[in-house]
């Protein structure tokens, strides 16, 4: 088994043991409703509670596109410890498991395991969203752009610490984008 496939067997195997288990009981809200074509495209992650496989990203994106059956193709990219670092790819799927919300979804790195994915904070333009675990052992901070402003980044991790985060364990992913002239 070559060495992205064993780490994508083990972050899946990480994700699944704690997909059903919620810190002190507390359940995880999620945002009430998620336009699923707003939500699809691409967007820069700006800070996280990295699983091992995200250490010493830079660049990183996550892209989402609607399937015709209703998943969600999903292409995670991100250079390896520096901004011309080896490019990584991973495709993992999206299924909404909450179809009244589309908030709450299952994201499989590997069949048949789903991990834990929570829209739980979204801007009302879509322009920054929160994804976040019932476990409250990740979290995802994107945007749209390589950049948020700081006020809403300190909102954030205010909102984070308010539901259960350890925000002193969330990391900045380091974003670097030309921009044309």
């Amino acid at each position: 088994m070559n060495r992205s496939l064993k780490s994508l067997a083990a972050l899946a195997a990480l994700l699944l043991v704690n997909a059903c288990t919620e810190t002190g009981g507390r359940p995880m809200d999620t945002v009430d409703q998620v336009d699923l074509q707003r939500f699809m495209g691409d967007w820069y992650v700006i800070a996280n509670i990295p699983t091992f496989v995200e250490k010493g990203a830079h660049n990183a994106i996550e892209s989402y596109a609607l399937n015709p059956d209703g998943t969600i193709a999903t292409t995670f990219t991100f250079h390896k410890d520096a901004f011309d670092g080896p490019l990584k790819t991973y495709n993992p799927k999206g299924f909404v498991l909450d179809t009244t919300t589309n908030a709450h979804w299952g994201m499989q790195f590997i069949w048949p395991f789903k991990g834990d994915f929570r829209i739980i904070w979204l801007a009302p333009d879509y322009s920054v969203t929160v994804i976040g675990r019932a476990k409250r052992d990740y979290v995802w901070i994107m945007a749209r752009a390589p950049e948020i402003a700081p006020a809403t980044y300190r909102e954030i991790l205010a909102f984070l610490a308010g539901i259960g985060y350890d925000t002193d364990r969330i990391e900045r992913v380091p974003q670097q984008w030309e921009t044309a002239s």
